[in-house]
């Protein structure tokens, strides 16, 4: 590969997904891939060409760091590391002050050291491979797009938080997250539907192993299911999503737990893992349901969740005029789709049963009021434009 490229991160808790981009000219996925079970168990390696082909491989047990290190010695093996011309990772969380993409220098750095606290899930893993690529790449832009960043906008009444002011003050407010992803569907609504849909009124639900729901209108985030941290919101893989906090005290005087077992609780033990004691996976859900009651009520809880998360935000938005599904549940499973979408007929959603199977682009109608929609989310496509238009300007002020 002579063409000059670019690279993009998406760290994960446990997870690390990459993406090179040919740029000078149309700019052009070349190679994906991604590090599954990293720092938890034998680490795996997959690494995806643009016609297809895959070579996977375990590479023991590694932690982020690491990861990333291996990953730049294959690639400098396989294109050649000489025509890099800069880097862009995902950052799950800007805190307050940084929102829009932005290049990495120490004080961000600093900054994220700072805030270590806001997501100690993410951004400790997420530092550790910044700190990989500036001792490989000196003088490479390492750029970061913020997950926060797209629901940063919200109206106050979405962001605080009703405890006492004096937290806010510190920074604790409703940030939400998967802001990458629903970015990108936003501009995808617009390429596929048109400026007036993209506009419109939006319930966007991002499902997968993490799931959230953001309401837009006008191409801006008005609410959003996670707060503070990702664990907050609906049901997830791991996660609880939202809870009493009234179990703190419950459970530290009844279990003796302490704040990192909570902590670990709802974020590793809880959601359909916790309900169904045997799997966080909703393929696996789906296939016991129907001999195994945990099973059927853990998915159950899920798609009641997401049901009622899509009709307190066409509430918060006056009305809907479209609901997208995307996320790894939401793009592939019409099962889950049917059974959230079931009951919302009052508020104009509803399928169309062959075009749900079979994951249309639209799977409502085309007449109907409300369109309902799967798009394939790309968080990377949304860095690497970040990453663009960064050189662009670099190049001109040159």
């Amino acid at each position: 590969m002579a063409d000059a490229f670019v690279l993009t991160l998406n760290v994960g808790s446990s997870s690390l997904k990459f993406s090179v981009f040919t740029v000078g000219g149309a700019v052009e996925r070349r190679l994906s891939g991604k590090f599954d079970q990293v720092g938890r168990s034998e680490t795996s390696f997959e690494l995806k060409d643009a016609g297809g082909a895959v070579h996977s491989e375990a590479i023991g047990s590694v932690d982020q760091r690491a990861a990333a290190e291996f990953l730049f010695e294959r690639l400098d093996r396989r294109i050649g590391l000489a025509q890099l011309k800069a880097i862009g990772l995902r950052v799950v969380h800007g805190g307050p002050r940084y929102r829009r993409p932005a290049l990495i220098d120490g004080e961000m750095i600093a900054y994220l050291r700072q805030i270590r606290a806001f997501a100690p899930e993410h951004l400790p893993a997420e530092l550790e491979v910044i700190e990989s690529c500036r001792q490989r790449f000196p003088a490479i832009p390492l750029i970061a797009c913020f997950d926060t960043g797209f629901h940063q906008g919200m109206p106050a009444v979405a962001r605080i938080l009703p405890i006492p002011r004096r937290l806010a003050a510190k920074g604790v407010e409703r940030f939400g997250f998967h802001g990458l992803s629903y970015g990108f569907l936003v501009d995808e609504l617009e390429r596929q539907a048109g400026a007036a849909a993209a506009r419109g009124r939006l319930v966007l639900a991002h499902l997968g192993n993490g799931a959230s729901l953001a309401a837009v209108h006008d191409g801006q985030s008005i609410d959003t299911s996670m707060g503070f941290t990702p664990a907050a919101g609906v049901p997830m893989g791991t996660r609880s999503g939202d809870l009493d906090p009234g179990l703190v005290l419950y459970l530290a005087q009844t279990e003796g737990m302490d704040a990192v077992a909570f902590d670990r609780m709802v974020n590793h033990e809880s959601g359909l893992l916790g309900v169904s004691e045997t799997s966080s996976d909703l393929r696996e859900l789906l296939e016991r349901e129907a001999g195994d009651r945990r099973a059927a009520e853990a998915l159950a809880l899920f798609c009641y969740g997401v049901k009622k998360t899509i009709g307190a935000f066409a509430a918060a938005l006056g009305g809907l005029d479209t609901l997208v599904f995307t996320g790894g549940i939401g793009e592939n499973s019409g099962t889950i789709r049917e059974r959230i979408c079931d009951g919302l007929g009052f508020l104009g959603v509803e399928l169309d049963k062959a075009s749900n199977a079979a994951a249309d682009p639209l799977i409502s109608p085309p007449q109907n009021r409300v369109a309902v929609r799967v798009i394939r989310t790309d968080e990377e496509a949304v860095i690497v434009k970040a990453i663009t238009e960064f050189l662009g300007h670099k190049e001109a002020l040159q």
